[in-house]
């Protein structure tokens, strides 16, 4: 019998010692992610089992149909049928959400907010699963359980705290970009209607020639973008619950179409692999210095659903479902997304969750996948459930396919923080700081002492003075003034301080 005065070692469900919970594993430093790992499958699919019925995460949400219209040619890019010539348009579903809180919490709580894009093409549906901002906490998906589980309820009391969020992002320090966006003011949007959108990852786009390009998509708010202050949100918390729904809903009734301008960013496969740091890193953003803005076309919401639960509780997303001129990338969040979120919702409706009329292909479909949970319509008929076969089943569509990808490395949990660039998770959070004005900086910095107020426990001064030392790397007049703001004394020499990489554009 081990000592008691050891701590338990952390093994899999089986018994078998972790030696690493903090990285996948990867064909080499950035290469995607492998089947083998699975420790992350294990991880991943019991977290997607953990809540019934509601979604684990993005619980509480909003939802609306519309329309996009293609404005500028990117033919050059990608060989997707909906961007096949300007003017083309098709019908899409868009859910917005908070991601921490459960169905019935309020809407205005500081938390990001998923932006979450259903395109019904002709090639197939196109889900653009993002948020409202262009980065995440965190670059491995073996740690988006742990982090999820901050922003849940503690398990003795049962309430929300404060000490895990902060014990948990002052251990992880590439938090720290997310973490300053969610305590500006961005972190409390004024609904839905006010807020640009981000596909956040990295994907690929595919010409007509087999050609890869990397890309990375943009949502702005032809609204404008307008957030609640700390105090308004949480006075709206006592008001209404639901704002952003029924700020959502009154719009779209009183026929006032919210509407989001869609841009792109690219990047080919030499500039990323001569990048100055891993581009497809989900807690950076790519300098628009660097990598301008390129227009595509306009999102029109237009038409809320007749039945919530038909519509918008039962929509289901997964950045698994593209289509042929878009792919994916090396980004190992989105690597891990692939698989974990059509299982979420295989769980959460079922195995035939896609023949629900709101994640239905309108164009058709055809495959041998038969029977299960909700197997709506004919379930295949008559027809073979089996291929090859000699019976008129469907056949493969040998036009599709991609370019091959050079893979290289050995297999292994890699350090994501390690490496040129890797471990500089300050520049871009001092940035953030620096570019906002005087009364935005006040906000944020007042925003952060009324979260860090709430560490509690034993551990109180050394959570704090762990997640103080991340502000004052980022930017030192920031560490300044939320440590004034808790009353703690600190002096951070400036060599602690890096030295910027470029400004985000």
């Amino acid at each position: 019998m081990e000592n008691s005065s050891q701590p338990q070692k952390l093994t899999t469900a089986a018994g078998r010692p972790i030696f690493d919970n903090q990285n996948s594993q990867s064909a080499g430093e950035r290469g995607p992610l492998l089947l083998q790992d699975y420790f992350f499958h294990e991880k991943s699919a019991h977290f997607n089992r953990e809540r019934i019925p509601e979604r684990v995460v993005h619980a509480k949400g909003s939802g609306a149909y519309g329309k996009f219209t293609v404005t500028h040619d990117i033919t050059h890019l990608t060989r997707a049928k909906l961007f096949a010539k300007v003017g083309n348009e098709c019908k899409l579903f868009t859910r917005f959400s908070t991601v921490g809180g459960e169905k019935g919490s309020a809407d205005t709580e500081r938390d990001p907010r998923g932006f979450a894009l259903k395109f019904y093409t002709e090639d197939g549906n196109w889900d653009l699963v993002g948020n409202n901002t262009p980065i995440f906490f965190v670059k491995d998906p073996l740690k988006f359980m742990d982090f999820i589980h901050t922003q849940k309820r503690e398990a003795r009391s049962n309430l929300k705290s404060a000490t895990m969020k902060w014990d948990y992002w002052s251990l992880n320090p590439e938090t720290l970009h997310q973490v300053a966006i969610l305590m500006s003011d961005r972190g409390t949007p004024y609904g839905y209607r006010h807020m640009h959108g981000y596909g956040s990852h990295t994907f690929s786009l595919i010409n007509a020639n087999n050609e890869r390009t990397w890309v990375k998509f943009h949502f702005r708010t032809q609204q404008g973008i307008k957030n609640f202050s700390s105090e308004e949100a949480t006075r709206m918390k006592s008001v209404d619950l639901d704002f952003a729904q029924h700020d959502l809903i009154e719009a779209i009734d009183n026929g006032h179409f919210p509407r989001w301008t869609m841009f792109i960013q690219t990047m080919t496969e030499e500039q990323a692999r001569d990048f100055r740091w891993n581009p497809f890193d989900l807690t950076k953003v790519w300098p628009q210095g660097e990598f301008p803005l390129q227009e595509v076309g306009v999102m029109e919401l237009n038409e809320i659903p007749s039945n919530y639960h038909a519509h918008v509780e039962q929509a289901a997303f997964a950045p698994a479902h593209v289509v042929d001129g878009i792919g994916y990338s090396p980004d190992k969040m989105l690597q891990g997304r692939i698989l974990s979120y059509p299982d979420a919702q295989r769980y959460r409706l079922g195995a035939n969750y896609q023949h629900l009329p709101v994640n239905a292909c309108p164009f058709g479909f055809g495959n041998y996948q038969r029977d299960g949970q909700m197997a709506l319509g004919d379930n295949g008929g008559p027809g073979p459930n089996y291929f090859p076969n000699s019976f008129d089943g469907p056949v493969e569509d040998k036009t599709q396919g991609e370019p091959a990808q050079e893979l290289d490395g050995f297999a292994a949990r890699y350090d994501r923080n390690e490496g040129p660039g890797n471990d500089d998770h300050y520049t871009q959070a001092g940035n953030l700081f620096r570019l906002l004005d005087p009364q935005a900086q006040r906000n944020l910095v007042g925003n952060v002492v009324e979260s860090m107020v709430g560490i509690t426990g034993p551990k109180k001064d050394l959570i704090t003075q762990r997640q103080l030392c991340h502000w004052f790397r980022a930017d030192i007049r920031l560490g300044m003034a939320i440590a004034k703001g808790l009353g703690v004394d600190a002096e951070i020499p400036m060599e602690h301080h890096p030295a910027p990489m470029a400004a985000q554009g």
